[in-house]
């Protein structure tokens, strides 16, 4: 190969190695100082899904496709929230979106956790409650949590104790009380999700509930509600009168 050809060569493998300027920075360049100044509160869920997506997409233009999320899911938190196969299925929607958006879910539900983890449960319900919708209101299908409390009624932890179908969980009252006493707790909160989205106790529900309530009593442990989570609020066994 002639020198010549080799210097020309040698240049267009330099000029595609150059960053060309991005066409949309100033756009989020303005939406980002928009955020700084006045906040989520001062942007529409479409503004502060673009910014969440800016991380995922580097160079696109992002504000089509943040329409078109809130188009299908109806809201930001429902966006974030939505099953990574039902994301995957809006044009645009790879994995660097799925993973950007599921780190949004992470991160709320773990500063959540840090408002009540540590924290007396019964003067701190408002932030329990505001954990558990973000832990669990929009979960695809049952989970059964347990929040254990030391005599105090300082929340000493939190675990899932199990999984199960879009209407269905298997619960052992004998493995919470187990874990109950392996963690020194002297009371329990359950907590457990509809992915229906209505909060309302099932037949089932209550029934387990009892079961939960009289392994519970034989080894003194206090049960200070039952809670059921829906996309569209919560309801308490103790205020309904059935603990």
């Amino acid at each position: 190969m002639a020198s010549g050809d080799s210097k020309s060569v040698l240049d267009e493998v330099e000029a595609s190695s150059q960053v060309l300027p991005n066409p949309n920075a100033g756009h989020r360049e303005r939406l980002r100082a928009r955020f700084l100044v006045g906040g989520a509160a001062a942007m529409p869920d479409y503004e502060l899904l673009e910014l969440v997506l800016f991380a995922a997409l580097p160079r696109r233009d992002t504000k089509p496709l943040a329409k078109a999320l809130l188009k299908r899911f109806g809201s930001f938190a429902e966006v974030v929230a939505a099953p990574r196969d039902r994301l995957r299925e809006i044009p645009g929607v790879g994995d660097a979106v799925v993973s950007q958006l599921k780190i949004v879910e992470a991160a709320a539900a773990r500063l959540a956790q840090t408002r009540v983890i540590g924290k007396h449960a019964l003067s701190s319900w408002s932030a329990l409650l505001d954990y558990c919708m973000a832990a669990m209101a929009r979960a695809p299908a049952e989970e059964f949590r347990v929040l254990f409390l030391d005599r105090k009624n300082v929340l000493i932890a939190d675990e899932v104790q199990a999984r199960g179908t879009v209407d269905h969980t298997p619960v052992y009252p004998r493995e919470i009380i187990k874990r109950a006493l392996e963690h020194g707790a002297s009371a329990i909160i359950l907590v457990h999700n509809h992915p229906s989205g209505d909060p309302t106790p099932s037949k089932a529900d209550i029934a387990m509930t009892r079961e939960i309530a009289a392994a519970a009593k034989a080894l003194s442990i206090a049960i200070h509600d039952h809670l059921v989570i829906g996309r569209g609020g919560h309801a308490s066994f103790k205020s309904l009168g059935l603990l």
